[in-house]
């Protein structure tokens, strides 16, 4: 059984794609001297080798933590549990959780962490005891806490694993324990997480999409402006890219007629049921075998599928310079972290093809963690103290309004505009907000200067403005 990483992955390509990018959005900038390198540059990569007694004998395992940047504390950034990750990697991601929190403007440095481990191969009970033992770790070296570092989920994790390591840590730092609750993000809803962020990262994805096509100053879809009847591939049908199908189809009436995983894809032109394919998926294993589709086995090139918009919700690298000519989207939207390669984007930009990037696109993960940390911190439910005066409010508009025109108020929309507001409209309210500012911010900077030519550099320029800003104001 591998408890190691591979130590010739190429995942160090992707590291120096993201340092491309800086350097690309540097050469806008006219940052003091030395700037450039301090902000490049990752403050610190710890490696953790620890062992577990399972099955009757001792394993070892290798799990990271990087700290990219500490312009703002904490540090902020998910924990991925992958068989093929290695410091490289866990660098790259976190140095784009600086750039993401700077871009959506939440207080946040950038970190990630993982663990090199194949969860499939170990039951539940043998992964919390894992997970415990890398909190533990993690502990020893003020790697996870409320004020200085906390992390989220990733792949390969989710609420169950946040569970654990906040469990973990409250057992290991009782002087910690009023905030305990606050060393992580994404939990479950009983053990102090917020409503709204299983769906984030993918809502996110949705309301970017929203934005740009919506925008006057830019015509990606040759004229459309809704997303109504568009036609969308997803690949990756994980926690972001089921969420983003489905916020997609349910809401915008968007067409998805493909999505694609590790073992094949499943088309259909006149759309799938992207709840109907989860639960298929969720019952199975598998999303081949969908009655609601045509399967095709791993060998089918479904990312080179006729659509108007293709989302990457993978892993990194899915776009490379090898596949990248047969892309036939007219918009690529990042949904995972670096799912396209420097040498695609120059051939997909020659191509008339734009990409949206990961550090806009994705980050509405962050977002919404930052919102359960502030109520972990707070031990107030959003909307709590504002809800019963909310309601009592409308009804005297309502109220007004039926004494004013002499007819009752429409039964269909009474009960919501009534509605105080819960904890997931506050979240979405909020969600929404930051993401539709940051993407202004990203598509003014484009539209003013030209030069930047497309959506990454601008949010690059962006993002590391900020960046340097904050440094030059703490002295550094």
């Amino acid at each position: 059984m591998k408890t190691e990483c591979d130590p010739n992955s190429q995942i160090e390509s992707f590291l120096s794609t993201v340092e491309s990018r800086i350097d690309n959005a540097m050469a806008f900038l006219d940052l003091p001297e030395g700037l450039h390198e301090r902000i490049m540059q990752c403050n610190s990569t710890y490696t953790v080798r620890f062992g577990v007694r399972l099955r009757n004998r001792m394993f070892s395992f290798t799990g990271w933590r990087c700290v990219h940047s500490e312009h703002v504390e904490p540090v902020k950034g998910g924990i991925r549990f992958a068989p093929d990750c290695t410091a490289e990697e866990v660098e790259a991601l976190a140095t784009l959780m600086s750039l993401k929190c700077a871009l959506v403007d939440v207080p946040f440095g950038g970190s990630k962490g993982a663990l090199c481990i194949d969860p499939k191969q170990w039951s539940g009970r043998e992964l919390e005891r894992i997970t415990r033992r890398f909190t533990q770790e993690l502990v020893k070296r003020s790697l996870i806490g409320a004020g200085t570092n906390v992390p989220a989920p990733d792949v390969g994790t989710g609420e169950r694993e946040m569970a654990w390591m906040a469990d973990e840590f409250r057992r290991s730092r009782p002087v910690d324990y009023v905030n305990a609750n606050a060393c992580v993000t994404g939990k479950p809803l009983s053990k102090g997480g917020i409503s709204g962020r299983a769906e984030a990262t993918g809502r996110g994805v949705q309301i970017v999409i929203q934005s740009v096509i919506g925008d006057h100053r830019f015509d990606y879809l040759e004229g459309r402006r809704k997303l109504e009847g568009v036609t969308v591939v997803v690949q990756g049908f994980g926690n972001v890219g089921y969420h983003a199908a489905k916020c997609l189809q349910e809401e915008d009436n968007a067409k998805i007629v493909c999505v694609i995983e590790r073992d094949g894809s499943v088309t259909n032109p006149d759309g799938l049921v992207i709840e109907e394919l989860y639960t298929h998926y969720k019952k199975t294993g598998s999303i081949l075998g969908f009655p609601g589709g045509m399967s095709h086995d791993a060998n089918f090139d479904a990312l080179a599928l006729d659509c108007d918009i293709l989302i990457p919700a993978a892993l990194e690298g899915a776009i490379h310079a090898e596949n990248a000519h047969s892309i036939r989207a007219r918009l690529v939207v990042e949904a995972a972290n670096g799912p396209v390669t420097a040498e695609a984007d120059a051939i997909l930009a020659s191509c008339g093809i734009a990409v949206l990037p990961d550090l806009l696109v994705n980050a509405g993960g962050v977002v919404v963690s930052y919102f359960e940390w502030v109520k972990n911190l707070t031990h107030i439910p959003f909307g709590m103290m504002e809800r019963r005066r909310r309601h009592r409010r409308n009804q005297t508009i309502a109220t007004a309004m039926e004494s004013m025109t002499g007819q009752p108020f429409p039964s269909d929309a009474r009960d919501t505009f009534l509605e105080g507001g819960a904890e997931i409209d506050l979240v979405r309210s909020g969600l929404e907000d930051i993401m539709r500012n940051a993407c202004d911010r990203v598509a003014t900077a484009l539209s003013e200067n030209p030069e930047f030519v497309d959506f990454r550099t601008a949010a690059h320029v962006v993002s590391v403005q900020q960046i340097a800003e904050a440094y030059e104001a703490i002295g550094i």
